[in-house]
């Protein structure tokens, strides 16, 4: 068995992984970048946008050449019961111009895109490889085992971006147990529309996208749903709590058929065809569920480090697995060149940027989000309550605000403190 060796090993070309290759090729290490997949982006599911701000400082322009489908110019929230949809819509041309703040694209495109910018700056690719162990000396990390013929990659830092439930970071000790209270299960569609179609239901020109993020549209179990344009196609999906749906016994593809039978969402998707079914397991357990993210010789980022963001008004995930997978690669690149063992400097830059800074201040999010009121009481009141304000019932007069309000909360078997609880509660968590 042949053995190469290079200064650092990165497992799993997503986001994540190609972005820490690309720091380390740049800085001028030799690296090898594994993916399991035949091409970057294949293994992968994706159901939001991608907000690609974090590539400015180390992809000038990059909005000149990502492959983009549309720039989110129209972001809504939406918060349904079974007759009812109430929303927030906002829309901005400031969103059309670069550098843009969100865009959506096909995964296969955009980590193709991304593991060549790595490769361009010297790493080394090599796909349909599976990383199945890794070497040890002396219980530090010194390279992985692969199954290819020619045998094992040893080196002075090995990066694991496998994904969630990572397999190497179960490996190192880094992550025991998978808790299921902590992940959810995406379920997607993507349903092919011509452009045309797309840009009249949703109210779009050009390359202008839309992006919805759904309340209430689980049939009772935690989670949510999103909606968004690509350019001749929609992406629809719920995110569910797996805890919640065991307990439910539903299937989710039935769940994502009844959020696509709703009466707000139905004309947006009449005489579309199903181009792709997907599911994918997410980490949204937040900062609190974070595993440990270095060990002596090895690091994680992105899924595998639990990265996810899911914060209700934020949903975000490539951006900060590329932020975590510059970090990675920046530490690690630092470490090699001082002859050091120390990898104590991801943390400090994760700590210094977005990353944990995001992570820290909303690690309360996750349970607010997922609690009984939230996902099963609020969008029933919120849309009651909406009803209530807009229907006239002549002959008799208007009750005023406070006493529809009070009317509403009780009918719902709620009571004012619960209210005030919730809104300090969010207050903590979003303030």
């Amino acid at each position: 068995m042949s053995v190469e060796r290079v200064d650092a090993v990165v497992v799993g070309a997503g986001p994540a992984g190609s972005a820490a290759a690309l720091e380390l090729a740049r800085a001028g290490r030799s690296v090898v970048l594994l993916e399991r997949g035949p091409f970057p982006g294949s293994k992968n599911v994706y159901g939001g946008v991608v907000h690609g701000r974090v590539l400015d400082e180390v992809l000038p322009n990059w909005w000149e050449e990502v492959p983009v489908q549309r720039w989110v110019t129209r972001r809504s929230t939406v918060v349904l019961t079974d007759t009812q949809a109430l929303s927030v819509d906002f829309r901005t041309q400031d969103w059309a111009h670069a550098p843009h703040n969100g865009m959506t694209t096909y995964r296969a495109d955009f980590d193709s895109w991304l593991a060549g910018k790595a490769v361009a700056a010297g790493a080394q690719l090599v796909t349909s490889t599976v990383a199945t162990e890794l070497l040890r000396e002396g219980g530090r990390v010194v390279g992985v085992r692969t199954d290819r013929p020619d045998g094992d990659i040893r080196a002075e830092v090995v990066i694991a971006c496998d994904g969630v439930n990572s397999f190497l970071a179960k490996q190192a000790g880094l992550l025991p147990t998978t808790d299921p209270e902590h992940h959810t299960l995406g379920v997607k569609e993507t349903l092919a529309l011509p452009r045309r179609s797309i840009e009249e239901r949703f109210g779009l020109r050009g390359d202008e996208g839309a992006d919805f993020e759904v309340l209430g549209c689980t049939g009772g179990i935690p989670g949510g749903g999103f909606l968004y344009t690509n350019r001749d196609t929609v992406s629809i999906g719920v995110v569910l709590s797996l805890t919640g749906l065991a307990e439910s016994g539903r299937r989710p593809e039935d769940v994502l058929a009844d959020f696509k039978a709703h009466p707000a969402i139905a004309p947006y998707l009449r005489g579309s065809e199903l181009e792709e079914y997907s599911a994918h397991l997410i980490p949204e357990g937040g900062y609190r569920s974070m595993p440990p993210l270095s060990t002596d010789g090895m690091l994680i980022a992105g899924d595998a480090a639990a990265m996810c963001l899911a914060a209700g008004i934020w949903l975000e995930g490539v951006n900060f697995a590329i932020g975590s997978g510059l970090a990675a690669g920046r530490a690690a690149a630092d470490a090699i060149a001082a002859g050091s063992r120390d990898l104590s400097g991801y943390r400090t830059r994760l700590e210094d940027g977005f990353v944990l800074t995001d992570h820290q201040n909303l690690q309360r999010a996750p349970r607010l989000v997922l609690s009984d009121r939230v996902q099963r009481q609020y969008p029933k009141l919120l849309c009651d309550l909406a009803q209530e304000v807009f229907t006239v019932r002549n002959p008799e007069p208007k009750p005023g605000l406070r006493k529809l309000f009070r009317r509403t909360i009780a009918r719902h078997g709620l009571r004012l403190r619960d209210l005030a609880a919730d809104a300090w509660a969010g207050f903590r968590t979003f303030g």
